[in-house]
């Protein structure tokens, strides 16, 4: 596979405070060279026979073809950041940065502080959005290769000094003031448009449980810590407590085996949560078992290894 070029999306004569020198360097010397070496890197990856060549050899190419690949996209979306007045973002992206960040202003406070921070050294600042949780975060991309997995990317700052260096010297925040002032909203709004619409990674699915409801764990730990009510019920089978030998925090084992033992010392007017091992088939059958003789019964998602793994508090079994 050959990567094609790119033409540059802003137009260098209507930048403000960005002269024609820099932005040429930039795109004909930095993307254009991390375009080249990622063409040459593919080249050579497309004559190795991965079955006899060194570990260390094809670590080595890999790992160049992320640098190179992620340094072109994001030059890439670098020069499509810019074209623009800096003024107010459009209305959809405004209501999306202040649901996120709080305003528009905190959001643009630490964006800019991050480039800042970076001054003297090296590496990009990126708004980013997070199909699995659908909403925009800021994030650090240093090496071209630190990203968030799963990211959409909609707008990037260069904080390389060959992005500044040219015209501001050693002055990197005024650089990072100047990048503002041409940031292209619409264009990030259009690119916030496409990224909200990836689908986040798809939900586990229990079709055989129907509609049964789940809670996730930090919402039961967050109704213990709040004092609300509700019966917190462990029924991992009677092996899984006995290897393990703890047990959640404020739940109370019960034999999942033997159910109609104990469901008579439940009350009806609280709310129970039962979990197993993984929240999978016991803790679905048992919250069903006890739905259908009448209490307002759920699963915890992700069961006794979820809480453990959020960092729930745990005790031991004895």
């Amino acid at each position: 596979m050959r990567y094609q070029l790119t033409p540059i999306h802003c137009r260098p004569w209507l930048l403000n405070a960005l002269s024609f020198k820099l932005i040429e360097s930039h795109y004909e010397n930095h993307y254009g060279g991390a375009l080249r070496r990622l063409n040459a890197i593919t080249e050579k990856l497309e004559t190795v026979d991965f079955d006899t060549t060194p570990g260390y050899v094809i670590n080595g190419l890999k790992r160049e073809e992320l640098v190179a690949l992620n340094s072109t996209l994001l030059h890439e979306l670098y020069f499509a950041s810019m074209g623009g007045d800096g003024g107010k973002p459009p209305a959809q992206i405004a209501d999306a940065l202040t649901r996120d960040f709080g305003s528009v202003v905190r959001w643009k406070s630490e964006f800019v502080a991050m480039g800042n921070a970076l001054a003297g050294g090296s590496g990009w600042v990126v708004l980013t959005y997070l199909p699995r949780d659908r909403r925009l975060i800021n994030q650090y991309a240093s090496d071209h290769t630190q990203a968030v997995a799963g990211g959409v990317p909609i707008l990037a700052l260069d904080m390389y000094e060959h992005a500044y260096h040219i015209d501001y010297g050693a002055n990197a925040k005024a650089y990072v003031d100047t990048f503002m002032r041409n940031l292209d909203w619409k264009a990030v709004e259009g690119r916030y448009e496409d990224a909200s619409k990836v689908a986040p990674p798809r939900a586990l699915e229990q079709p055989e449980f129907g509609d049964l409801p789940g809670v996730a764990p930090e919402e039961v730990k967050a109704m213990i810590d709040a004092g609300k009510p509700v019966q917190f019920i462990d029924t991992r089978p009677r092996h899984f407590v006995s290897r393990t030998q703890d047990i959640i925090d404020g739940a109370t084992w019960r034999d999942p085996e033997r159910v109609q033992d104990w469901v008579g010392e439940l009350s009806k007017s609280e709310p129970v949560v039962v979990f197993c091992a993984y929240g999978f088939h016991i803790g679905c059958k048992t919250a069903i078992t006890l739905r259908d003789a009448g209490f307002d019964a759920k699963f915890m998602k992700g069961g006794h290894s979820g809480w453990r793994a959020f960092g729930g508090p745990v005790k031991q079994n004895v």
